[in-house]
């Protein structure tokens, strides 16, 4: 797929998904999570399945649609459509804006309640006892993070290896927000899920840092960068909170409860605590990174149009 053809497909398939979002009904995605959880209660029965077990149910789930995907996208005709509507299925930016505005505002009416009901649905952490701050705080979270594992990172496999890439990224990223738990259940059944999405993110994830970073508060993104993510358990969450949270002037990170376990996790950014007005601030920094990566994309796609007619 050349670079002319790649800066048409993404262009479309954000066009779609601005259009259109995501499938109310009858996802992909959800569909594939449905069979995902299937099969882990075969092979992890009472959490038993051990490393080679969640490897297999991986490759199972994984490889075929993938398989399948190369082929088709190497289709005269077809291909080129097909690719535009798997990209278009495996990012989710309009998701991300209709699952974080309704908490921003619930928090501007302070309907409290319903800014945590919000929130659960984008974090795995107890959401119940949440104040005002709290919730912003995940929900800033939430929006950085989810900019990479579900915008950026998917933009960047499909450019590196088309839809088979695209959609091999985002099978592996819900796997791993299913199975990546350091829990009894999970710890070994999800090894496998959790270290393929690890480095399958690493190049994305600090380009997404680096786009944020860009984009805001640019000294201090890389400051804090620099300094704070190699604390955070996650090795590709940290670079992007961490320059997401300088670019934008906030403080995220601190005592969060997963699972009913209280986390000590490490502060990231540096600034004021987040309020409701910093939810839209964080999807607007990944709008424009999006729209930074696009116009990239569109240049690159020119010069190497130029570089072909010279």
């Amino acid at each position: 797929m050349g670079p002319n053809l790649s800066a048409l497909l993404v262009a479309a398939a954000l066009l779609l998904d601005a259009l259109l979002g995501e499938p109310r009904r009858l996802h992909p995605l959800a569909g594939f999570g449905r069979l995902a959880a299937r099969l882990e209660a075969r092979l992890n029965r009472n959490g038993r399945g051990r490393r080679l077990h969640g490897a297999a149910a991986l490759a199972l789930l994984v490889l075929p649609g993938v398989a399948f995907a190369g082929w088709l996208q190497q289709q005269p005709v077809a291909g080129a459509l097909i690719s535009a509507l798997v990209l278009y299925a495996a990012i989710g930016l309009n998701s991300l804006h209709r699952h974080a505005e309704p908490v921003a505002a619930a928090l501007a009416r302070d309907d409290l309640d319903a800014a945590r009901a919000g929130v659960s649905m984008l974090v795995s952490r107890d959401t119940t006892a949440l104040d005002a701050e709290g919730v912003a705080r995940a929900t800033v979270e939430s929006v950085l993070e989810n900019g990479n594992d579900a915008v950026f990172g998917a933009l960047f496999w499909f450019l590196v290896a088309g839809a088979a890439g695209a959609l091999g990224y985002r099978l592996v990223n819900t796997l791993d927000a299913m199975w990546g738990y350091r829990t009894p259940r999970y710890l070994s059944f999800g090894w496998a899920a959790a270290r393929l999405d690890d480095a399958l993110n690493f190049v994305p994830a600090r380009l997404t840092a680096l786009s944020y970073a860009l984009l805001g508060r640019t000294r201090v993104a890389l400051a804090c960068w620099r300094a704070q993510a190699p604390a955070w358990d996650s090795p590709n969450a940290g670079p992007v909170m961490a320059a997401g949270a300088g670019a934008l002037g906030v403080r995220l990170g601190g005592a969060a409860v997963y699972h009913g376990q209280l986390e000590a996790r490490p502060a990231l950014g540096q600034g004021a605590v987040p309020q409701g007005g910093d939810i839209a601030r964080a999807l607007r920094l990944v709008r424009h990174g999006v729209g930074l990566w696009l116009a990239l994309i569109v240049v690159a796609s020119l010069l190497a149009w130029g570089a072909g007619h010279a």
